[in-house]
Parts: C-alpha cells; sequence; structure tokens
C-alpha cells in the first residue's frame, strides 16, 4: 500500500510541477509585456492556464495509466503488450478490462476443455485396461494351471494351449488396431490411392462374411442391381476395411433375420455417398456422438459378448479423415441404423479395365 501512495505522491509531485513552472513564466511574461486591458489580460491567462492545465493532466494520467498497464501485459504473457498503445489507454481503463476479460474467457474455455479431455482420459484408460486385462487374465489361467500339472493330459493340455491362443490373438488384434489409429492420427499410415469399381468391393465384403451373416440368418443385399460399376478414387485395402468394419457392426447388433443394405448414390459433380443400413437394434440418440471414440461401449455392462476390438469404428473414422472424407449416422433406437460415408469419384477406368482398339 506505502508503494502505491508513493507512486501516486510523485505523479501528483511532477504534474503540479509542470503546472506550476508553466503559471510562473506565463505570469512573469504578462508583467513584462503587460496589457492596456486588465480584462482582456486574465480572460488571455484563464484560457491558456486551462488549457495547458487540461493538456497536462491529460497526459500524465495517461502516461501513468499506460506504464501500470503496460506492466501488466508484461507479467501476463497471454497478454499480447504489441497490440497496446498510448492512444488506446483512458482514464477508465477500458482496454485493460477488454484485454484481461479475453484473458479470462479465453483461460474458462482451456480449463473447461483440458476437464473434458480428463474425463475422456480417464474412461479410455479404464476401457484399455478392462480391454487388455481380460484377455491377459484368461491365458494366464490356463498357462498357470497347464503348469499345476494339468499338461501330463494330453487332451487338456491341448485344449488348453488352443484356448489361449485365442487370447493371445486377441491381445495383438487389439496392439494392432491402436498402432494403426495411432498412425493414421500422426500422418504415419501413409495411403495407396487408386481407381477401383466400389460396387466390386462391397460385393467382396458381402462374399467375405457371408457366413458370419448366415449364422445370424441376416441378409447382405445392395438397395438396387448396379450392373454398372462405380469407380472411386482412394486406398482400396483400407475402404474394405471401413466396409468391413461397418458391415460387422451391422451383423452383430442387426436382428436375427434381418437385413444389411448398402446404396451408392451420386452426392454432388465429384463424390458419392455410400449408405450402410440395417434394420437391427438401433442406438440411442445420447451415445451417438461418442460412437467412434475408442472402446466406447453403448452397453455400459462392459461386456464383449459380441467379441472385437472395441476399435472399430474410431478405425473407421480414422481412415475416412485420413482421406479427407466424412461420416454420418443416424439411428432411431429398436428400428435401426445407418452408417454413410463420403468417397470421390473416379471418370478413369482402371489399366486393368483399359480395352485394347482393334485396328
Amino acid at each position: 500500500m506505502s508503494q502505491k501512495f508513493k507512486r501516486s505522491y510523485r505523479f501528483a509531485l511532477r504534474t503540479a510541477l509542470y503546472i506550476s513552472v508553466f503559471l510562473t513564466i506565463l505570469l512573469g511574461g504578462f508583467m513584462y509585456f503587460g496589457l492596456s486591458s486588465i480584462w482582456i489580460s486574465l480572460l488571455i491567462f484563464a484560457t491558456l492556464c486551462y488549457l495547458f492545465t487540461f493538456l497536462i493532466i491529460q497526459y500524465r494520467v495517461e502516461r501513468f495509466i499506460y506504464r501500470r498497464i503496460k506492466k501488466v501485459y508484461d507479467n501476463v504473457s497471454l497478454l499480447d503488450s504489441k497490440t497496446l498503445s498510448p492512444t488506446q489507454i483512458t482514464t477508465d481503463m477500458s482496454s485493460l478490462t477488454r484485454e484481461v476479460k479475453k484473458f479470462a474467457e479465453d483461460k474458462k474455455l482451456e480449463i473447461e476443455t483440458l476437464k473434458v479431455r480428463e474425463v475422456y482420459r480417464k474412461e479410455f484408460m479404464g476401457n484399455v485396461s478392462h480391454e487388455l486385462k481380460t484377455p491377459l487374465f484368461t491365458v494366464q489361467g490356463y498357462i498357470l494351471t497347464l503348469l499345476d500339472g494339468a499338461h501330463k493330459d494330453k487332451a487338456i493340455r491341448k485344449k488348453y494351449l488352443a484356448r489361449a491362443n485365442k487370447g493371445v490373438e486377441r491381445l495383438i488384434y487389439i496392439v494392432k488396431d491402436l498402432d494403426m489409429i495411432t498412425k493414421l492420427e500422426t500422418g504415419d499410415l501413409h495411403l495407396r490411392y487408386e481407381t477401383f469399381d466400389i460396387v466390386e468391393l462391397i460385393q467382396a465384403s458381402f462374399d467375405l462374411l457371408e457366413m458370419k451373416a448366415a449364422r445370424k440368418e441376416i441378409t447382405l443385399t445392395f438397395d438396387i442391381d448396379y450392373d454398372d460399376p462405380v469407380y472411386v478414387r482412394a486406398d482400396k485395402e483400407r475402404i474394405q476395411q471401413v466396409l468391413t468394419n461397418l458391415i460387422v457392426n451391422s451383423i452383430k447388433y442387426g436382428k436375427k433375420g434381418g437385413t444389411t443394405e448398402i446404396s451408392i448414390e451420386n452426392l454432388i459433380k465429384n463424390k458419392v455417398i455410400v449408405r450402410v443400413t440395417d434394420n437391427g437394434e438401433g442406438i440411442e440418440h445420447e451415445n451417438i456422438p461418442r460412437l467412434f471414440e475408442r472402446f466406447y461401449r453403448v452397453d455400459k455392462s462392459g461386456s464383449r459378448k459380441e467379441g472385437g476390438s472395441g476399435l472399430g469404428l474410431s478405425i473407421v473414422k480414422h481412415i475416412l479423415e485420413a482421406h479427407d472424407e466424412k461420416i454420418y449416422v443416424e439411428s432411431v433406437f429398436g428400428v435401426g441404423s445407418e452408417f454413410s460415408f463420403t468417397m470421390e469419384k473416379s471418370k478413369a477406368i482402371p489399366e486393368e479395365r483399359v480395352i485394347p482398339e482393334i485396328t
């Protein structure tokens, strides 16, 4: 407090000194030269005193406030002192108020973002722990049983080793998916663009998953017969992975005797949209925004009765974003879901499909 008083006293003393010196010089000038009329002399003297006093006080106050605010800017690194100008400073310190308000709003937003990220981090770590410990404990259980003497029985040994191997395969599956997502996020996984027929690729995915769908009596079909090929340009292997993950999801959560239908539509001049629609159990509205998070489970029981790494939709999202494409979700709980994504069309025909001209 004493330091503040000293600064204000120094400011007042200097200002008073400047005014006193000016008034002394001005009064001396009037006395030396003199004027015929005392009233004219008083009028000129009062006018000059008013103008000078106003200017010196205004200048001194602005300089005093500016130095104090400049110090605040220098001490708070997020306030940009380069944007500060003496002409902006007024006695109400509106510039400082505006900047500090902006600073406070930015910090509040940053804190809220950090809180959301912290919640996500905790959930993610919990989910990773759950996904890894289940197969790890399973493998450990079988191995310990074998070590305790079960290895002497050939039939049990073979059965337990096969089950342990399945647990190891699941671990490898999860780690490979996590590694792929990390590479997609960091840009380390490079895409190999080529032109191919998306209809043919979808049919190949249907053939691959036909047995899996048959076990739940789910029909894999197109919405119409696509007699002509639809050429797109993308990484064929990654797009097949996208299709496979989406179709597998529709089978997992589809109803027995249901249908998974894929349609291809022209979106704009150089884009098509591929829709994967099912009449399964659907997704509740509050779960849709978080569907593409790693290990996010709509089923809060924590069970994985349908298998999978829990990373399928996250991989789908990252692959499409790497292609600069979008994915959309529409779902009605109890009715079904539709996942759709865009792709770049290609007018060019793949080299293996080019028919040479007969001369």
